[in-house]
């Protein structure tokens, strides 16, 4: 297991901050997800299988945009 804090872009509301989470929660071999609007991050717990253009790929589909992964 890994986990990981997403830096996220164009958030606005705690809806976006929900669709986002729903976005990541539907990659396979991710665990938790938790994204906050306020700081405009989100912790996400995976399996080591995933790779980080994944979760990129899934906040890009929820309409935003990653700017910077780091290990935690």
């Amino acid at each position: 297991m890994k986990k990981l804090k997403l830096t996220i872009s164009g958030m606005h509301c705690g809806s976006c901050a929900g669709n986002i989470e729903r976005s990541l929660k539907k990659v396979s071999g991710v665990k938790t997800v938790s994204v906050s609007m306020m700081t405009n991050k989100g912790i996400v717990e995976a399996e080591d299988a995933v790779s980080d253009d994944d979760l990129k790929k899934a906040v890009a589909r929820a309409g935003y945009k990653v700017l910077n992964v780091e290990k935690e």
